[in-house]
């Protein structure tokens, strides 16, 4: 699933009659520019559509009430060329429903000081003109990302692309159906949440189906897709000796479940999914391998019914498509403290997707324990090692909130040889002791998603976008600081409550 096809950038241009029609034109033609030198940078994951330059409210009015439903667009850029009065943007400011970014730029990288004159200051005025547009925004509260720099910048292009990645983060999240198959996992809190509130919030459908409801679906795939999935797994896999000979009926199951849960998930339009180990219904096997390849193939997945992680996974994994690295469903499992570095073991019971691996995974068959089924078939593998962000979703009770952890993912110290699932091992910002502090106060949640091909300054904007709350734990952090932002958060979230 790739989340950009078909989808587009709008650019705003912002002027006024004031100028005449020579200067208009001029603006439109230096705006169309911008474009062209943005749209050439690989770091921008989708087109920028140019749109004609606005100059009164009710033409800024119109476009974006023409963005919102335009399913192409995932955003807008706006740009003051001249000095464009910002009280002409109020209506459409308070109209638009899509991700904005505000481009702070200019045409030209040099002055002309030998040749300026008044007619280029009037026309290239968005040194003062973006003045008057980000205290209109300001004024009016809008979440927003603002991006000040030359078009032809790297920089300024690397930063278009990371707010592109949350724009779609936040299209995937708005359109996001999501399946839960049975309950979450009993007696567990941060597991629990309000569906209702996260569709008012995030817009993403959170419904539960009976797991039999799937059986159904599985019982019913044909031999020959079965056949299909085992001949593909055996090209993309190390595949043990046992599931080619007397356990290969178990491998035979496993593609089953994944035809069948492929099938329902197409069917339904859903792109994430939740299971739970204590409701398999008809179930032979907990899923496990039909997981790990869904995962890869970017939906979002949380066990024990964990659709928050879910959520979250399908759409950071959306934000991230075609970045190297990888992004997985991921809990913290257990610690190494010494000797050496201090370090996170995390894994899960089967789940965790083979976009992170670090080497070609390996298909496996092991008795899980628990769940009282067959044993089931999963891919094992470490994670490659390489910068990355662990981000967990919570409830808490009157908002959303995110905690994330700036990592290093590293090579195990020892080869896993035991170990019968998929992991990674990281070495967490500023060092373990201090982050997990900070995120047991956060309330931070076991279940994450961890990413290698995502940075911290996509899920901010994320959140920011979203207005959802984002506790980062980073190199600069320490208990002191994160209690004294959380009580500073939670004052904001009270005050907040009359204002956008």
């Amino acid at each position: 699933m790739n989340p950009f096809d078909g989808r587009e950038i709008w650019f705003l241009t912002g002027s006024q009659g004031l100028y005449g029609e020579d200067t208009l034109a001029q603006v439109a033609a230096q705006s169309q520019q911008v474009v062209a030198q943005l749209d050439g940078s690989s770091d921008i994951p989708v087109p920028i559509a140019w749109r004609p330059v606005l100059t009164d409210a009710g033409g800024i009015k119109a476009v974006m009430i023409a963005a919102n439903a335009d399913d192409r667009c995932i955003g807008v850029i706006a740009w003051m060329h001249t000095f464009s009065p910002a009280k002409m943007w109020i209506s459409g400011l308070e109209a638009l429903r899509k991700p904005l970014l505000h481009l702070h730029t200019q045409a030209h990288r040099e002055l002309p000081w030998a040749t300026i004159d008044m007619d280029f200051m009037n026309l290239n005025q968005a040194a003062h003109g973006d003045r008057e547009f980000g205290y209109v925004q300001t004024r009016l509260g809008v979440a927003r990302t603002t991006v000040a720099g030359h078009a032809s910048e790297p920089r300024t292009a690397e930063r278009v692309g990371s707010w592109a990645r949350a724009a779609i983060a936040v299209a995937t999240m708005r359109n996001l159906r999501l399946a839960r198959f049975g309950d979450n996992m009993r007696d567990v809190a941060v597991t629990e949440g309000d569906k209702v509130e996260a569709e008012r919030h995030f817009g993403a459908s959170v419904n539960t189906y009976g797991v039999n409801d799937l059986v159904k679906v599985v019982d019913a795939v044909p031999e020959k897709a079965i056949d299909d999935l085992v001949e593909e797994y055996f090209e993309s896999y190390d595949v043990v000796d046992a599931l080619k000979g007397d356990r290969r009926e178990s491998l035979r199951y496993g593609a089953r479940i994944e035809a069948g849960l492929r099938t329902f998930l197409t069917d339904g339009g859903f792109g994430a999914f939740t299971t739970n180990f204590e409701d398999l219904g008809g179930l032979r096997q907990l899923p496990g391998l039909a997981v790990q390849r869904l995962m890869a193939d970017g939906y979002g997945f949380g066990g024990e019914g964990d659709w928050k992680t879910s959520m979250l996974l399908a759409t950071l994994k959306a934000a991230g498509h075609g970045l190297p690295g990888g992004t997985s469903f991921m809990e913290d499992y257990t610690y190494h403290l010494g000797p050496g570095p201090q370090r996170i073991l995390g894994a899960h019971m089967l789940e965790v997707c083979p976009s992170i691996a670090g080497q070609k995974p390996r298909l496996e068959i092991h008795p899980l324990g628990i769940g009282g089924r067959e044993d089931p078939v999963r891919l094992k593998f470490s994670a490659a090692p390489g910068p990355g962000v662990v981000v967990g979703m919570c409830d808490m009770g009157d908002r959303f909130r995110l905690v994330g952890n700036v990592i290093d993912v590293v090579e195990p110290d020892a080869e896993l040889t035991a170990l019968p699932v998929a992991c990674a091992v990281w070495e967490p910002h500023p060092d373990l002791a201090t982050s997990a502090e900070c995120w047991l106060m956060a309330g931070g949640p076991h279940h994450t998603v961890l990413s290698t091909a995502l940075d911290v300054a996509t899920v901010d904007q994320f959140a920011e976008l979203t207005r959802t709350e984002l506790v980062l734990i980073d190199e600069s952090s320490t208990p002191r600081s994160i209690r004294r932002e959380l009580k500073w958060n939670a004052a904001y979230q009270l005050l907040a409550g009359g204002l956008r």
